[in-house]
């Protein structure tokens, strides 16, 4: 917990990445709160994928390996919060909204005028970590399997989310029976695969919705017969119809990035990627919601701290 009398340490940082930019597996001895102004962000990590919009950010702990890749051109903005301090946020990876205030304390971070004064920087750092601990997290991210056959199935699906998929046939080219791989999606993802795929196809759909193409462009790219189908599915699995997910805030007049922007983030607590840094967390599908009791939904939150 942080002391109250002592300032919190936060580092922000403004980098651009072009379509299709890689960032290898890392960790960082600071905990990472990622945020892109514009482009979606696929990052990776304890075996899950979050697709990351404008509205959204990710918290990364400390000594957590993760990848990052660019999906479109992104601008990103990023809090690297000390260790003593980044324990009040979370000790998981979790995914978050973020709110048009702590958007604006994120842009207000990496303004020259704030980095230059030590008061006003410790004031805005103390502000942020209480809006970082107001926030909720949310469940939108998509298991990843550690077993290489059903690793090999989930591969085809994110490579081509617009096909048909059969059950028969993925098993056929992962080198396991139907049989297996549907025990392994059940062990490995909490869901059946074909709920999996579901998952696969509405989070891939996103980075087209946030480049502005119509909805109708999007159900078709991704396999649905019609754009009512793609938007109900949309709907249950992210709460919002397509159509409103999209709307971000206007990138125009944003901080700019550092001048070696297209070099991977090398903040000064990156660790090399062969460290162990954390344990994995037990990956679930997200589009299953169970109906459960106030009292339960408080216990499981509890207990997956």
């Amino acid at each position: 917990m942080t002391h109250p009398d002592r300032p919190v340490s936060i580092h922000a940082v403004a980098r651009d990445y072009p379509n299709g930019a890689l960032v290898g597996d890392h960790c960082h001895i600071d905990g990472q709160l990622i945020h892109a102004t514009a482009g979606v962000m696929e990052i990776r990590a304890a075996r899950r994928m979050w697709l990351i919009p404008p509205q959204r950010a990710l918290w990364i702990p400390p000594r957590m390996p993760h990848g990052l890749r660019a999906r479109g051109a992104v601008s990103l903005r990023t809090l690297y919060i000390a260790q003593d301090d980044a324990c009040d946020v979370s000790d998981a990876p979790r995914g978050f909204v973020v709110p048009p205030l702590l958007r604006q304390l994120i842009l207000q971070a990496l303004e020259p005028c704030i980095r230059s004064d030590l008061q006003r920087r410790r004031h805005l750092n103390a502000v942020l970590m209480d809006e970082l601990r107001a926030l909720a997290p949310d469940a939108l991210s998509l298991a990843m399997p550690s077993d290489p056959r059903l690793a090999r199935a989930c591969a085809d699906i994110l490579a081509k989310p617009d096909g048909e998929h059969r059950i028969g046939r993925l098993a056929h080219e992962s080198g396991a029976s139907v049989r297996t791989l549907t025990r392994l999606a059940q062990d490995e993802l909490g869901c059946p695969l074909s709920t999996w795929r579901q998952q696969a196809r509405i989070l891939s759909s996103i980075p087209m919705l946030i480049a502005g193409k119509q909805v109708t462009f999007v159900a078709h790219s991704m396999g649905y017969e019609t754009p009512g189908a793609y938007s109900a599915m949309f709907k249950r699995i992210m709460g919002v119809q397509p159509h409103l997910y999209r709307q971000s805030p206007d990138p125009n007049d944003l901080p700019r990035a550092e001048d070696d922007a297209e070099a991977a983030p090398q903040h000064p607590s990156v660790l090399p990627s062969n460290i162990k840094c954390d344990r994995p967390v037990t990956g679930r599908c997200f589009a299953e919601k169970p109906r459960q009791s106030p009292g339960a939904s408080v216990r499981a939150r509890a207990g997956s701290r």
